[in-house]
């Protein structure tokens, strides 16, 4: 079993209140105010949970600095009052920086009973492949 300390709790609790607070803001017909505090607690909480050098480490590798500036730069878009559009680039650079961990959630999501059954019918499984790639659920008669 991993053990995980209290910085890690509390970066996992630091991220769950971003995403919260990004959620209320969205819902809140685009409130800055709450889209700026889920931002900063989101980023504070994976800098707490991973570690700052690895947080560091993963944003700003060489092929992914275009999602990098992305997301930061609609973070900054956010916080200059700006919330739609900024929100649209944070998406964008969010999309591009975890794209790589998409087919990995997508995966893990598949095995759980209800959602594996909902992600078993065709729209949804067009949907997963374009997002996540081959799962390993479908196969064709090419693949032993």
């Amino acid at each position: 079993m991993i053990e995980v300390t209290d910085v890690q709790k509390i970066g996992i609790g630091l991220s769950g209140m971003g995403i919260a607070f990004l959620f209320l803001g969205v819902l809140f017909l685009f409130d800055k105010g709450l889209l700026a505090i889920g931002n900063i607690l989101f980023l504070s909480g994976l800098g707490c949970v991973i570690g700052l050098e690895r947080t560091f480490r993963f944003f700003f590798q060489r092929h992914k600095i275009k999602g990098s500036i992305a997301f930061f730069g609609g973070i900054f878009v956010v916080l200059m009052g700006f919330p739609i559009i900024g929100m649209i680039i944070e998406s964008y650079g969010f999309f591009a920086l975890f794209s790589g961990f998409f087919p990995v959630a997508i995966s893990f999501l598949s095995r759980i009973p209800i959602l594996g059954s909902l992600f078993n019918t065709p729209f949804m499984e067009k949907l997963v492949q374009k997002l996540g790639g081959d799962t390993g659920r479908t196969r064709d008669a090419t693949t032993t």
